[in-house]
């Protein structure tokens, strides 16, 4: 018997579903811990964690975490870490409001003025890291000292503020209904059903791609039932949103941040050079990778995604306080592996880091809502990250 009549056979075929299903158990268990921690949330809550205004207000905490995870993801696929990011956040915040509260600078010369500092930031450290081979966990821990302090005598330990109504709108505003129908709100309705029919769009040809070429296509069952779920969650929440105020504003960038850094890692060159930095760095070099360059612009990009977060959370609470950023490095990494990246690099997905950002996100809140203790919730959160890299490290052993 030939193999493509064994594998069409009922017990090839339960095989290599259960095979699929073994390789990426990372994938789907992440989506399903993220529904199944929704609905114990939303049990538990009594209904609180779903209210529009609650997810408009998790979307809003949760959206600094979102995008600097975007940066720390590339940063830990290529090899390295970077521990100041909450630090250059806090810090990119407190010159915001040096520069537009207290020199009257407007709000269209500030903001890209300092997400140019939140780049030259990772320049520098870059810069180290990558041609001075100084070990980045040892150059962004001084990084975090630095700038932490950088932003208590920017600052000279005072909150600043509050910022102007258009700076504000960096966060706080939301995407007005072109229809004018008021609730629901129509703009977020379409939205929704458009970004719906691009995700089944987008995910059909692809999947009809990687069948057609014999590319690890995902079995018939498992496209349709993720599709689904996707798809039905987009819909629910974009409902949910369209009876309160609609899009925010914040959700619009995470969601273009989102699309272009997936296009990046998954589409291009630079996107598969990263990859391959960060699974075998010297073969990567004599492939004719110049790895260097690589690594110093991962370090770029994430201090700008880093000062991007600052101006959106300082446009958040309308101030900029000495402690902003405090210990958020810890959940952007947190997020990031807990969303599937691995710790030796190499491996990792944009999506599966914003689903940990997510999970940790929708964690923080419903502890929150539940009255559950600060130092209880650092210890659940603790908990899950070390069980998230416990299974990296298990399925790694298993494979090998």
């Amino acid at each position: 018997m030939n193999t493509s009549t064994s594998l069409s056979a009922p017990g090839g075929n339960r095989n290599s579903v259960g095979a699929y299903f073994a390789k990426h158990v990372r994938e789907y268990g992440l989506l399903i811990a993220l529904v199944a921690i929704l609905i114990m949330f939303q049990v538990l809550t009594d209904g609180t964690l779903m209210r529009p205004v609650n997810i408009t207000n998790l979307l809003l905490q949760n959206s600094y975490i979102v995008i600097m995870a975007l940066g720390m993801l590339m940063v830990i696929v290529s090899g390295h870490i970077d521990l100041s990011v909450g630090s250059v956040m806090g810090f990119v915040g407190a010159l915001a409001a040096v520069l537009i509260v207290q020199q009257d600078w407007p709000v269209w010369t500030a903001v890209p003025a300092c997400l140019l500092a939140g780049m030259a930031i990772g320049a520098v450290q870059g810069y180290f890291i990558a041609f001075w081979k100084i070990p980045a966990f040892i150059v962004t821990l001084a990084g975090m000292l630095i700038f932490r302090g950088l932003s208590l005598w920017l600052l000279q330990g005072q909150s600043v503020g509050p910022f102007p109504r258009d700076f504000q709108l960096l966060s706080t505003g939301f995407v007005p209904d072109l229809f004018g129908a008021g609730k629901p709100n129509v703009t977020a309705l379409i939205v929704g059903i458009v970004g719906v029919a691009l995700l089944m769009y987008s995910s059909c040809r692809a999947w009809s791609r990687n069948r057609r070429y014999g590319i690890d296509a995902e079995p018939l069952g498992f496209f349709v039932g993720r599709l689904a779920i996707i798809s039905v969650a987009i819909l629910f929440f974009t409902w949910k949103l369209a009876g309160f105020r609609g899009l925010p504003n914040v959700l619009l960038s995470m969601g273009i941040l989102t699309a272009i850094y997936v296009f990046i890692t998954e589409k291009t060159t630079l996107g598969r050079r990263i990859y391959a930095l960060g699974g075998n760095e010297k073969a990567a070099r004599i492939s004719g990778i110049k790895t260097e360059r690589l690594t110093f612009l991962t370090f770029v990009n994430m201090g700008f995604l880093a000062a991007l977060a600052g101006l959106i959370f300082a446009a958040r609470l309308n101030t900029a306080t000495p402690k902003a950023g405090f210990g958020l490095e810890l959940d952007v990494i947190a997020a990031v592996f807990i969303g599937g990246a691995s710790a030796s690099g190499g491996t990792g997905k944009i999506i599966g880091a914003v689903v940990g950002a997510f999970i940790m996100g929708v964690m923080n809140n419903g502890m929150s809502i539940l009255g559950i203790g600060i130092d209880y919730q650092q210890v659940i959160k603790g908990c899950a990250l070390l069980a998230a890299v416990f299974f990296d490290v298990y399925n790694r052993r298993r494979q090998s």
